[in-house]
Protein backbone atom coordinates (compact mmCIF):
# COMPACT_ATOMS: atom_id res chain seq x y z
CA UNK A 1 0.00 0.00 0.00
CA UNK A 2 2.82 2.33 0.98
CA UNK A 3 4.41 1.78 -2.48
CA UNK A 4 1.16 2.43 -4.22
CA UNK A 5 0.87 6.21 -2.50
CA UNK A 6 4.76 6.70 -3.50
CA UNK A 7 3.62 5.85 -7.31
CA UNK A 8 0.31 8.14 -6.86
CA UNK A 9 2.33 11.09 -5.78
CA UNK A 10 5.68 9.95 -7.85
CA UNK A 11 3.30 10.19 -10.78
CA UNK A 12 1.58 13.23 -9.94
CA UNK A 13 4.94 15.26 -9.68
CA UNK A 14 4.76 15.95 -5.90
CA UNK A 15 7.49 16.13 -3.48
CA UNK A 16 7.32 13.34 -0.74
CA UNK A 17 9.78 14.45 1.60
CA UNK A 18 7.98 13.17 5.05
CA UNK A 19 8.99 10.36 6.80
CA UNK A 20 6.42 7.98 8.25
CA UNK A 21 7.37 7.57 12.13
CA UNK A 22 3.89 4.91 12.88
CA UNK A 23 0.56 4.77 12.45
CA UNK A 24 -2.19 3.71 15.13
CA UNK A 25 -5.62 1.82 13.43
CA UNK A 26 -8.63 3.65 14.56
CA UNK A 27 -11.16 1.37 13.22
CA UNK A 28 -10.77 -1.81 11.78
CA UNK A 29 -12.43 -2.58 8.34
CA UNK A 30 -13.11 -5.64 6.87
CA UNK A 31 -12.50 -4.87 3.27
CA UNK A 32 -9.21 -3.00 2.58
CA UNK A 33 -6.89 -1.06 4.64
CA UNK A 34 -7.82 0.08 8.16
CA UNK A 35 -8.61 3.53 9.10
CA UNK A 36 -5.44 5.32 10.67
CA UNK A 37 -3.44 8.00 12.39
CA UNK A 38 0.21 8.18 11.19
CA UNK A 39 2.82 10.31 12.28
CA UNK A 40 4.82 11.76 9.85
CA UNK A 41 8.23 13.97 10.69
CA UNK A 42 10.20 15.91 8.13
CA UNK A 43 12.69 18.49 8.35
CA UNK A 44 12.66 22.03 7.64
CA UNK A 45 14.58 21.57 4.47
CA UNK A 46 15.67 26.07 4.84
CA UNK A 47 16.18 25.93 8.76
CA UNK A 48 18.49 23.31 9.70
CA UNK A 49 17.88 22.50 13.35
CA UNK A 50 14.02 22.71 13.24
CA UNK A 51 12.10 19.07 12.49
CA UNK A 52 8.18 19.02 12.44
CA UNK A 53 5.91 16.33 13.57
CA UNK A 54 2.25 16.09 11.57
CA UNK A 55 -0.11 13.40 12.80
CA UNK A 56 -2.60 12.82 10.18
CA UNK A 57 -5.94 10.41 10.21
CA UNK A 58 -5.76 8.56 6.74
CA UNK A 59 -9.24 6.49 5.40
CA UNK A 60 -9.21 3.02 5.47
CA UNK A 61 -11.68 0.93 3.25
CA UNK A 62 -11.03 -0.52 -0.44
CA UNK A 63 -10.53 3.04 -1.62
CA UNK A 64 -7.80 4.16 1.10
CA UNK A 65 -6.14 1.00 -0.22
CA UNK A 66 -5.80 1.92 -3.33
CA UNK A 67 -5.21 5.65 -2.89
CA UNK A 68 -8.41 6.81 -4.09
CA UNK A 69 -9.68 7.79 -0.65
CA UNK A 70 -10.33 11.36 0.70
CA UNK A 71 -8.53 11.87 3.99
CA UNK A 72 -10.12 13.89 5.99
CA UNK A 73 -8.46 17.28 7.36
CA UNK A 74 -7.63 16.50 10.76
CA UNK A 75 -4.42 16.50 11.73
CA UNK A 76 -1.76 18.08 14.50
CA UNK A 77 1.63 19.53 13.97
CA UNK A 78 4.57 20.11 16.69
CA UNK A 79 7.40 21.28 15.60
CA UNK A 80 10.82 21.67 17.40
CA UNK A 81 14.35 22.71 18.12
CA UNK A 82 16.28 19.58 17.48
CA UNK A 83 20.02 21.55 16.64
CA UNK A 84 21.61 24.63 16.13
CA UNK A 85 19.51 26.79 13.97
CA UNK A 86 21.21 29.10 11.48
CA UNK A 87 18.61 31.23 9.74
CA UNK A 88 19.50 32.16 5.84
CA UNK A 89 19.93 35.77 4.96
CA UNK A 90 17.13 36.13 3.27
CA UNK A 91 14.29 34.27 4.59
CA UNK A 92 10.45 34.68 3.29
CA UNK A 93 8.15 35.99 5.02
CA UNK A 94 5.58 33.00 3.97
CA UNK A 95 6.86 29.86 2.21
CA UNK A 96 5.71 26.41 2.26
CA UNK A 97 8.31 23.69 4.16
CA UNK A 98 6.03 20.81 3.22
CA UNK A 99 2.73 20.06 1.29
CA UNK A 100 1.26 16.50 0.94
CA UNK A 101 -1.96 16.37 -0.94
CA UNK A 102 -4.58 14.17 1.27
CA UNK A 103 -6.77 13.36 -2.10
CA UNK A 104 -6.30 12.48 -5.68
CA UNK A 105 -7.60 15.38 -6.61
CA UNK A 106 -7.74 19.41 -5.19
CA UNK A 107 -6.99 18.74 -1.72
CA UNK A 108 -3.49 19.27 0.00
CA UNK A 109 -1.97 19.55 3.48
CA UNK A 110 0.64 22.17 3.70
CA UNK A 111 2.74 23.48 6.39
CA UNK A 112 4.20 27.03 5.91
CA UNK A 113 6.62 28.54 7.94
CA UNK A 114 6.52 32.32 9.35
CA UNK A 115 9.35 34.02 10.69
CA UNK A 116 8.54 36.75 13.80
CA UNK A 117 11.55 38.53 13.80
CA UNK A 118 10.85 40.81 16.84
CA UNK A 119 10.37 37.56 18.94
CA UNK A 120 12.73 35.68 17.25
CA UNK A 121 10.46 32.92 16.57
CA UNK A 122 9.82 30.76 13.80
CA UNK A 123 6.09 30.01 13.49
CA UNK A 124 4.76 26.77 11.16
CA UNK A 125 1.24 26.83 10.44
CA UNK A 126 -0.56 23.88 9.24
CA UNK A 127 -3.53 23.90 6.99
CA UNK A 128 -5.71 21.92 4.83
CA UNK A 129 -6.94 23.34 1.55
CA UNK A 130 -10.37 22.06 -0.45
CA UNK A 131 -11.08 24.36 -3.36
CA UNK A 132 -14.40 24.41 -2.59
CA UNK A 133 -13.68 24.67 0.79
CA UNK A 134 -13.33 28.36 2.07
CA UNK A 135 -12.38 27.65 5.66
CA UNK A 136 -9.63 25.45 6.17
CA UNK A 137 -8.66 23.28 9.24
CA UNK A 138 -5.85 24.72 10.58
CA UNK A 139 -3.02 24.00 13.59
CA UNK A 140 -0.04 25.72 14.60
CA UNK A 141 3.43 25.34 16.38
CA UNK A 142 6.26 27.82 17.25
CA UNK A 143 10.12 26.94 17.71
CA UNK A 144 11.87 29.55 20.23
CA UNK A 145 15.29 30.66 18.44
CA UNK A 146 17.54 29.75 21.44
CA UNK A 147 21.09 29.06 21.65
CA UNK A 148 22.19 25.25 21.01
CA UNK A 149 24.84 23.99 22.89
CA UNK A 150 26.99 26.96 23.75
CA UNK A 151 26.28 28.13 20.26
Amino acid sequence: MKRLAILCFATLGLPVTAEEVGCVTTAWKLIGANHRVCIYAFDDPKIPGVTCHISQAKTGGVKGSFGLAEDPSQFSLACRQIGPITLPEKLPKDEIAFSENTSLLFKETAVHRSFDEKRKVLIYLAISRKIIEGAPANAISTVPIQPWGGK
